[in-house]
């Protein structure tokens, strides 16, 4: 259905006698996300697997019988994008089709008349999900008492994937801030410390709380913006294998279109990018919406509390 139909939906769903189902945030669909799927984009994709639990929840890849691509299994949020998109208002959604968070213009696609369709799931319960409870522990880092997670208040850049795992081992080493359990984060780790309420076009700040100190880059537009930050995530292509990894954009997550780099997606977007390689043979980003691909991200830390 289209987002406002799924906003009016809501209001009259009653499932199992509960009246009180509401349309997940981007946290709390993403938290269904499970990176054992197989992203099935490109050409002669092969068994492809999905990014959710079949077992427990209903899924269905794009029609392509029906002129959709096999990846269009958007599930829609309620978190809109607080940033500019200079074709569309943004909604953030998952997509359980490819392993994705993107934003997702709400209107009507290129050459359609009816608003972009969704799947939707509705949810019902703990509000305070994906709430974060920061503490600054005055040492550098930075406990979230919602997840039990500490972090690093500094980032470090910039490095391919692999540079990064041995980023984090040297910083082991030298037994950074008097520890030596450091590691990247997985993926609904990092995407648990996005604050979507901040972008650099509304905030002027990178996605997240500013108890945390972010590194100002140029973006490839030329202007001031913030990093993609790696996990330790693996994204597997049906073609490519392992080749790429999960990143969290904490700045404007761009793409190439109409002869021009835009905010195609959002800043608290999480997409993928070549664990080695070199970003120059991307000039123009890959992919149908032509996603900047920097190779070179940046980090923070992570450790267990205790």
């Amino acid at each position: 259905m289209s987002y406002d139909e799924a906003v009016m939906g809501v209001e009259d769903f009653d499932l199992s006698g509960y009246d009180d189902w509401r349309i997940p945030t981007i946290k709390e669909l993403y938290s269904l996300i499970l990176f054992n799927g197989t992203d099935p984009s490109g050409p002669e994709a092969m068994d492809p697997i999905p990014f959710i639990d079949t077992d427990y929840f209903d899924f269905k890849y794009g029609d392509e019988s029906a002129g959709a691509r096999i990846i269009d299994s958007q599930y829609i949020s309620s978190t809109e994008y607080v940033g500019m998109n200079s074709i569309n208002e943004l909604v953030f959604g998952v997509n359980f089709a490819d392993g994705r968070i993107k934003g997702y213009g709400t209107g009507p696609m290129p050459g359609q008349s009816e608003d972009k369709k969704f799947y939707v799931i509705y949810v019902r319960g703990n509000t305070g999900y994906g709430i974060n409870d920061f503490i600054n522990n005055n040492d550098d880092t930075i406990t979230d008492f919602a997840t039990g997670l500490i972090w690093s208040r500094e980032d470090f850049g910039e490095f391919n994937w692999k540079e990064a795992l041995s980023f984090v081992q040297q910083k082991n080493a030298e037994n950074y801030l008097g520890h030596d359990d450091w590691r990247l984060p997985d993926t609904k780790e990092l995407q648990s410390i996005v604050d979507y309420n901040r972008s650099p076009d509304s905030t002027g700040s990178a996605a997240i709380d500013p108890v945390f100190s972010s590194t100002m880059i140029i973006n490839e537009y030329g202007i001031d913006d913030f990093p993609f930050y790696w996990t330790g995530t693996t994204h597997v292509n049906s073609i490519m294998g392992g080749s790429n990894a999960v990143y969290i954009s904490f700045g404007r997550a761009l793409g190439y279109m109409r002869d021009s780099w835009i905010d195609i997606h959002g800043a608290g977007t999480q997409r993928s990018d070549p664990k080695i390689g070199d970003p120059a043979d991307y000039p123009e980003g890959h992919g149908p919406q032509g996603d900047a691909i920097r190779i070179y991200n940046y980090i923070r830390l992570v450790r267990n509390s205790g």
